[in-house]
């Protein structure tokens, strides 16, 4: 049995604050193995300057650079196409992988919207949750929001450090002609450039 974290997103661009969330997950929660899963389209929100799902794809494989030796990209969500609800996905990858032991890592803002997702206790009997504390997510609120959920005491908390690192202020950034050095992986950053992307 493999202990498996995964962390979806938009990853638009990804950047260093979602490495050092993985990095955090798989080492308080002694993860063996972390998946960066880009969403196709994500269904709760509308994404601003897309470049396509293959291009934010790819970002997510530049990103883990030397790491992938535990860290991992899947295309689950890009191949299947649509919107990306996370059920589908948990109940995917037990099918391909049906002796894993899933952790889904969600920051303390969607774990706060959890019970609007579809089917949110099914995603708690596939996986366990992570919750990644952040900003106007107390702890406590999202366990009171969370506590009438079947499967809730499947739900942990780690510490993240708060970088104050976002996709949309990265995307401005580019459109202004400003630097994102030190803010994405460098190969991330090269790409950004190379595809003139979000210009």
């Amino acid at each position: 049995m493999t202990a498996v974290g995964i962390l979806g997103g938009t990853f638009n661009p990804p950047h260093l604050a979602h490495l050092v969330c993985a990095a955090e997950a798989r080492s308080q929660l002694r993860l063996e193995r972390v998946l960066l899963i880009p969403t196709a389209i994500p269904p709760h929100k509308q994404m601003d300057d897309e470049p396509g799902p293959r291009h934010r794809l790819e970002m997510c494989r530049l990103a883990i650079g030397a790491h992938s030796d535990w860290l991992e990209v899947s295309a689950i969500e890009v191949e299947r196409g649509g919107p990306s609800y996370t059920v589908d996905t948990l109940r995917e990858i037990h099918a391909r992988r049906p002796g894993d032991e899933l952790t889904f890592i969600v920051g303390g803002d969607m774990a706060w919207s959890l019970p609007t997702w579809a089917e949110p206790e099914e995603v708690l009997r596939l996986a366990a949750l992570a919750v990644a504390e952040r900003a106007g997510a107390r702890r406590e609120e999202v366990r009171g929001r969370l506590a009438d959920l079947a499967g809730a005491d499947r739900i942990s908390y780690i510490d993240v450090p708060r970088l104050d690192i976002s996709s949309s202020a990265l995307r401005r950034r580019v459109r202004e002609g400003r630097s994102i050095d030190f803010l994405v992986a460098d190969a991330v950053g090269a790409y950004i450039d190379q595809e003139g992307l979000y210009r």
